[in-house]
This record gives structure tokens, sequence and C-alpha cells, in this order.
């Protein structure tokens, strides 16, 4: 696409998302009062939609205290949780209706704007931002997880894909996309794997229509001794020990024995 594009999402999402801040009480929230209660008034919730030309065509993410806590699938109509602990609560089907309505309301405004601002506002875009970090810490031989974050995202349409020893990987989560202050997105991506010590992985972002793409690599670093590695050290440790102490007591016998020389 060339520099001067159709409004698209950005002035799109700035109207959609004051609009729902605007309007939106705890009542028209479900899922989260039922994730929280009553105790909401020192935090920020975001519900964020968004549309555009690229994939995804539609969007929507739902943030507590700057957290992710869900994506929205709509071939399915139902919520995606970003971690497993938050599956309890994504079930919750109260508001799909006026999700949906949103999302109408979203691509009527849309192809509205676009149509006035065509070739009017230059297209904004991001250079991705990645970093790939363990999600616990790091132990070779123990199942983990390796997250791939990407931030100073726009507009919101990327792919995330996963390379071992310069091999593609197959089985990473899908990309999670949530909306951030300023306007701009963040999005994680999640793989699960089993550390060793020669590993070398890497998380390629790319998006349509650029040539350029970003890459983050993850090698081993500062690991945790694996239980057999502690055992050993443990072993040696003690075996020394216990050498020393026969040492030292061979030295003390020694010196403390009499001087055998005779005296005439």
């Amino acid at each position: 696409m060339g520099p001067e594009q159709s409004l698209g999402a950005p002035l799109l999402l700035l109207l959609l998302q004051a609009s729902m801040l605007l309007s939106l009480s705890w009542g028209d929230a479900p899922v989260l009062t039922s994730f929280l209660g009553n105790s909401l008034q020192n935090y920020t919730f975001f519900h964020t939609l968004f549309c555009q030309n690229e994939e995804p065509m539609v969007g929507l993410s739902e943030a507590f205290g700057g957290d992710q806590l869900f994506s929205f699938d709509f071939s399915k109509n139902s919520r995606v949780p970003r971690l497993p602990e938050f599956s309890p609560w994504a079930g919750d089907q109260r508001d799909i209706q006026t999700i949906d309505d949103d999302k109408q309301l979203c691509q009527s405004l849309q192809k509205a704007l676009s149509d006035i601002c065509e070739g009017q506002i230059p297209e904004a875009r991001g250079n991705p931002v990645a970093e790939v970090f363990t999600q616990d810490p790091l132990e070779f031989g123990k199942p983990n997880t390796l997250i791939c974050f990407v931030s100073n995202l726009f507009p919101p349409n990327i792919m995330v894909t996963w390379q071992h020893d310069g091999e593609p990987v197959e089985g990473s989560s899908p990309v999670f996309l949530s909306a951030v202050d300023g306007l701009g997105f963040q999005a994680f991506s999640y793989l699960n794997f089993t550390p060793s010590s020669t590993d070398i992985f890497s998380c390629i972002v790319s998006q349509e229509g650029n040539l350029f793409s970003t890459i983050a690599f993850w090698v081993p670093q500062n690991p945790i001794p694996s239980t057999l590695l502690e055992n050993i050290l443990c072993g040696i440790a003690f075996g020394l020990g216990i050498l020393g102490l026969i040492v030292g007591a061979a030295l003390i016998i020694y010196f403390r024995k009499p001087c055998a020389c005779g005296a005439d």
C-alpha cells in the first residue's frame, strides 16, 4: 500500500474506543463482574474492538489493568482466554449480541469513513519490536513455554512464526492481539518446548505489504541446575568434605606424635 491511504483503523479505533469507554458500565461487562465482583474502582478495563482492510478484518480484545484477559473468535462467537487460568470466565455469552452489533457498526463506519477520507490521511505504521523469554525459570529437560512479545505494533496485522535451529516449528498458539494506550497494539505468541543446552529458537514477525521481518532469537542463558547436576555437585562436595576431614585428622596425628630421637 502507498503512503496515502483510507482512514482505515486509526481514527476508527479512536472513535469506537472513546464511545465504548464513555458508555460502558460495569454491568455491561458481565465477564469482568463475574471475575472480580464489585472491587473494580481502582482498575481500568479495556474492551477494544477494531476493524480494518487487512487480516484480521475484525478483532476484539479485553484487558484488565494492562494485562490481556481475552481475545474473541468471531467465527465461533466465543472468547479465547490468553492464559489457561482465565478459561472459567471465557464461556460467558451474555454480551454476544452486543459484540455482534459493535462489529456491524465498526465495519459500516470503516466503509463510510474510508470513502470520505481516502487519500487524505497518511497511513500510520509502527516497526514491530519483538523479544523472546521463557514463562518459567529455565531448567534443561523440564517442559517450559517460550513467549514472543511484540510491541510497537500498528496496524494490528501480523503473522508470527517460530523456528528451531533454522527449521520451522509447528504447534505454536494463535497470536493474541491487545490494544494499549496511545492507540497502539501488542501481541503474544506461545510455544511449548523442552529446553536443551544447544537450542536456538527464533520468533519471526512479518506484516502484509512490509518487505522486512522482525526476528528475535532465544538461546539458553543462566539455567537452573537440574536435579541430577545438583546431586552430582552435592556428592562431590560431600566427598571433598570427607577427604578434608581425613587429611586433617592425619596431619593432627602426625604432628602430635612424640619425637623418637634418642638421648645419650
